[in-house]
């Protein structure tokens, strides 16, 4: 059985670890939501990850409503998107990108427009945005003639991907955005080829994913899905049998590796009872299958690989702090803590500023 420290070929990358980078939201674009020169930097301090998978980065203008995240559909944020990626690939690591489309979980003040959705629906709570916590909105439903243009959304964001140098893509199909709330059956209520059945409301995901590959090469895209329980008021009535149809229709596209969002009753971003589904998903999808959620250490993250139901770990909230985590998890040593006030603040601290073992020994 392999070691999380050992090797893995995820479609056409190479991984030197099976330790990934999982994405994480941090704020610290232009309100323009432009890469700063400051992000070159804290993805380079992380470049010992098998893989690094970036933040959440718009698509569109439409689909993101996150105040200060970055974005790939302008021409000035590809060009800043270059000194990341050729900075990480100095250092000697891989990045791709994952592209978002944030559907009803915006707010009209950050967007410009009303959310759309898979249908006429509003997030419970409040929406982030540049004049603090507002309540979400209901959304509008995407019309039938609007689907060709979100792909090709889709589309523009993965040539613009490539052309900033990153390695490939990873759509975001999880965590109750826009894929989300097309997939699960409490968020969409449609009565068209995108509403319904199991195999129409895979359809979208499945359009996408084959649109992003037409561009990209199967080899080169990826999605993250998140089967199990609520997911900002999204959820399945029949989680089982949705996302293993979705697990087997991403098989047959043949994409690189798909990664799971399973959060456990004891989960820091949510918690939830509901089964984890990933060795059915297993048993679905024949290429590589990253795991992810609240693993903390190599034991854990270990056994996930020796069951065979996965094949690498994704680590997010342990980045944040531990920059040079594979080699922490390698040695044993302790995991430094991460300061959830400055997740999303702009600035260098909390970013920056978390030093890698041997300076912090020192």
């Amino acid at each position: 059985m392999p070691s999380l420290f050992d090797p893995i070929q995820l479609g056409a990358i190479h991984a030197p670890n099976r330790i990934l980078m999982a994405p994480l939201t941090r704020g610290r674009a232009t309100k323009a939501h432009v890469p700063t020169e400051m992000m070159a930097e804290y993805y380079t301090q992380r470049a010992s990850a098998g893989l690094i998978i970036s933040e959440a980065t718009g698509i569109s203008q439409e689909g993101l409503g996150w105040p200060f995240a970055p974005g790939l559909w302008t021409d000035e944020q590809v060009e800043a998107w270059k000194p990341v990626t050729d900075s990480v690939h100095a250092a000697g690591g891989r990045i791709i990108v994952q592209m978002w489309h944030m559907g009803r979980q915006v707010h009209s003040s950050v967007i410009g427009g009303q959310p759309v959705s898979s249908s006429a629906t509003a997030t419970a709570g409040q929406a982030h945005t540049y004049e603090g916590k507002q309540d979400f909105e209901t959304a509008r439903p995407l019309e039938l003639d609007e689907i060709p243009r979100l792909l090709a959304d889709y589309e523009l964001a993965t040539k613009n991907a490539l052309a900033a140098g990153f390695d490939g893509v990873q759509i975001h199909g999880a965590n109750g955005y826009l894929i989300d709330q097309f997939l699960r059956d409490n968020a969409n209520f449609r009565d068209d080829i995108y509403g319904g059945s199991i195999e129409n409301r895979i359809r979208l995901m499945r359009e996408v994913t084959e649109r992003v590959a037409s561009v990209a090469g199967a080899d080169r895209t990826s999605i993250r899905l998140s089967p199990n329980g609520d997911s900002q008021g999204v959820d399945d009535s029949n989680p089982k049998a949705l996302f293993v149809a979705a697990a087997k229709a991403l098989d047959e596209i043949g994409i690189a590796f798909l990664e799971l969002r399973e959060p456990g009753p004891d989960g820091t971003f949510g918690r939830t009872d509901v089964p984890k589904l990933s060795p059915e998903i297993r048993e679905a999808f024949s290429n590589p299958l990253v795991l992810n959620s609240d693993y903390r250490s190599v034991e854990e993250a270990q056994a996930a690989i020796d069951s065979g139901v996965a094949d690498a770990i994704a680590f997010g909230r342990t980045f944040i702090s531990n920059p040079d985590l594979p080699e922490r998890l390698r040695t044993g040593a302790p995991l430094a803590a991460d300061n959830p006030r400055t997740w999303y603040s702009q600035g260098a601290e909390g970013y920056i500023d978390y030093p890698a073992l041997e300076t912090a020994e020192a």
